[in-house]
C-alpha cells in the first residue's frame, strides 16, 4: 500500500508540473519503466478531458464520464489480471482528484468518471490513444470468450489510408450505379443496402458513433464493428470490434485486417454479409428472402 501510495503522490506531482529534480544520489529511487508508462497515459487522458471539458453559462461543467484506453498488443500483454485491474483503479484516482482541481470551486455535472483498457492492433509498442464517450447509455458491448486460441502468426495488413486521407480533400462526385452492395442475412431474410462511398462503417452504432451500416439487436456486436473498403481487386475488411469477425472463413480478431473478393462472405454475430456487385449479389440470392 507504501509503495502505491507514492506512486499516486509521484503521479500527481507529474501532472502538476512539479517534476523530480534531477537524482544524483545513486541510493535514491528511480522511476521503472512501467511507472513511466502509467504516468504517460495518466497525462494523455487528463489531455482529452480538458479538450473535451466545457461549462455552458451559467450551467455546471461538463466532462466526458467514460474514457477509452487503447493500448498496443504487446502492452495489452503485460497488463492483464492483477496489474490491470491496479492501472484502471490508480488512472481513476489520480484522475478523479485532478478533476477536483481543474474545476475548483466550479459545480462539476459528472460526478464519476470511468476508464477502460482496450486493445489495437494497429498501434505500436508503448503507443496509445484515447476516445473519450459522452453516451453512456448506450449499452457496452459484451465480450463472448473465444472457441479457440490463436497461435499462427497474423501478418499485419497495411491499409491504404494514406490514398484514402488524399482523396479525402478532393471533391466527390456520386457515380450513377452504387461502387458495391451489401447483403444483411439474418433468420432468413436477406436485406440489400447500395453503398456509393469506398469505405464504410459498420456496427452497432450510437449517438456517439455514427456507422454507415447499423446492425441492431445483438450486444456482441461493437458500435463500430467493421471497416469495409473497396480497393483495387476486391475489399479490404478490417475488424474493429471487441469480438472477432469471421471473413472468408478466416477469424479476424481487433485490429487484423483481410482481403476478399466480389461474393466474399462476412460473418458479423448472428449476421451474415456479402460484399460485392449488386448484380452478383443478387444473382447469389433466392428473391423469396429478400426484403
Amino acid at each position: 500500500m507504501a509503495n502505491l501510495s507514492n506512486l499516486l503522490t509521484e503521479f500527481k506531482k507529474w501532472l502538476d508540473g512539479d517534476e523530480a529534480q534531477v537524482i544524483e544520489n545513486e541510493s535514491a529511487p528511480v522511476r521503472r519503466e512501467w511507472e513511466e508508462f502509467l504516468i504517460q497515459l495518466a497525462r494523455e487522458v487528463e489531455n482529452v478531458m480538458q479538450r473535451e471539458m466545457f461549462k455552458p453559462p451559467g450551467g455546471p461543467t461538463y466532462i466526458p464520464p467514460e474514457y477509452l484506453v487503447f493500448l498496443s498488443r504487446e502492452d495489452d500483454a503485460q497488463w492483464q489480471g492483477a496489474k490491470r485491474e491496479g492501472l484502471e483503479r490508480g488512472l481513476n484516482y489520480v484522475l478523479s482528484e485532478r478533476v477536483t482541481e481543474l474545476i475548483g470551486q466550479n459545480e462539476v455535472q459528472t460526478q464519476s468518471f470511468g476508464i477502460e483498457l482496450r486493445v489495437d492492433g494497429s498501434l505500436e509498442k508503448g503507443h496509445f490513444r484515447v476516445q473519450p464517450v459522452w453516451d453512456t447509455s448506450s449499452p457496452k458491448t459484451e465480450v463472448r470468450p473465444r472457441k479457440a486460441v490463436r497461435t499462427e502468426e497474423v501478418e499485419d495488413a497495411q491499409s491504404s489510408s494514406a490514398a484514402a486521407a488524399e482523396d479525402d480533400e478532393k471533391t466527390r462526385v456520386r457515380p450513377r450505379s452504387a461502387l458495391f452492395t451489401v447483403a444483411i442475412k439474418r433468420d432468413g431474410s436477406t436485406e440489400m443496402r447500395d453503398f456509393y462511398q469506398p469505405r464504410i462503417t459498420i456496427g452497432r452504432g450510437s449517438k456517439d458513433f455514427v456507422v454507415d451500416l447499423k446492425l441492431d439487436g445483438d450486444l456482441e456486436i461493437s458500435r463500430k464493428q467493421v471497416v469495409i473498403e473497396k480497393v483495387e481487386k476486391g475489399y479490404s475488411i478490417r475488424c474493429e470490434g471487441r469480438n472477432p469477425i469471421e471473413v472468408g472463413g478466416r477469424e479476424l480478431v481487433q485490429g487484423e485486417q483481410a482481403e476478399i473478393d466480389d461474393g466474399g462472405a462476412i460473418r458479423i454475430g448472428p449476421y451474415e454479409l456479402r460484399v460485392g456487385p449488386r448484380a452478383q449479389i443478387e444473382a447469389e440470392i433466392p428473391e423469396q428472402q429478400r426484403e
